[in-house]
């Protein structure tokens, strides 16, 4: 691996199609923008259509984006969504949507919002499109999951005091695990597809200012302004393009930037917490994922 990969060491992606979510806006737009670039077609799976179009038009291969109606806050649309992105056979699903430190709210199905989107929608669209994909997997986490924990048996948040932040780690954290229990059962079933996490450092884009409140969010823009502290989306989508496209990442690898506390510079393979590789509570996550994603 060079210690400063950037979108022109990706390789050519013709012939390739790409699944990434939240493809409208800040690091999803940036991925699409260089996937396209290098030859790849891009699903462009977001919840706001128009918005998702808008950007599509301003791509510089517009004719490799295509738009399609994913919210990840509905298992429905997740399910709708999944058979219209399954019939285009796509090599790569990047699970890139997300929210962030978000006032109390609900899914169409009543789970926790920051969960619902940031992991159960995913999980559910994932194994959806396992059965058709034929490269990998690449799961986005954050430096805050090192301050998450998961409880399998509450992850609705029904038991505990809702926190923004504390709900957003914890996310973040279950989106490693399931990286890596994936990985684990694509090994035990003799599967050649990958599993990998990625994570962007402290990227510049649109998902810290959902707060409620007034001074965090100000808090938050005023932090972007430090320049060693925070890295633009461009750079922030590095890590992810390394592991979604690639050949030698290994599958169970994370991938974050190599700089000062992994909070800025460019893709190296990372570590994470002790807590991530939990085994049994990564099999409790997963097995409540499918109940869950299921209805039950």
């Amino acid at each position: 691996m060079t210690s400063r990969w950037t979108t022109a060491d990706i390789p050519d992606q013709t012939g390739r199609t790409f699944v990434i979510t939240g493809a409208n806006a800040g690091l999803g737009l940036e991925s699409t923008r260089a996937l396209t670039a290098a030859g790849a077609r891009v699903l462009m799976a977001c919840r706001d259509t128009s918005r998702a179009e808008a950007a599509r038009a301003g791509l510089a291969h517009p004719d490799r984006g295509e738009v399609v109606q994913l919210d990840l806050a509905d298992l429905d649309s997740v399910h709708s969504a999944g058979r219209i992105l399954a019939d285009h056979r796509p090599d790569v699903l990047i699970n890139n949507a997300g929210l962030m430190n978000i006032p109390p709210s609900r899914t169409a199905q009543g789970h926790e919002m920051q969960f619902g989107v940031n992991v159960l929608g995913h999980f559910a669209l994932t194994e959806q499109l396992v059965p058709v994909l034929t490269d990998r997997v690449v799961w986005l986490g954050s430096m805050m999951h090192k301050r998450g924990t998961v409880d399998p048996a509450d992850l609705d948040w029904t038991r505990k005091k809702y926190s923004p932040m504390g709900v957003y780690a914890a996310t973040k954290l279950a989106c490693v695990m399931l990286a890596y229990e994936q990985q684990r059962r694509f090994d035990a079933t003799g599967s050649t597809l990958k599993a990998v996490a990625a994570h962007p450092g402290y990227s510049a884009t649109n998902l810290q200012y959902r707060s409620g409140s007034r001074v965090q969010d100000l808090a938050m823009r005023v932090a972007e302004k430090i320049p060693f502290l925070v890295q633009p989306a461009e750079r922030g989508a590095l890590p992810q393009l390394y592991a979604a496209t690639v050949p030698s990442v290994p599958g169970g690898a994370y991938v974050g930037p190599d700089g000062f506390g992994e909070l800025s510079g460019y893709p190296k393979i990372v570590e994470s917490t002790r807590a991530s590789h939990d085994r049994a509570v990564a099999e409790a996550l997963w097995a409540r994922c499918e109940e869950m994603a299921a209805g039950r």
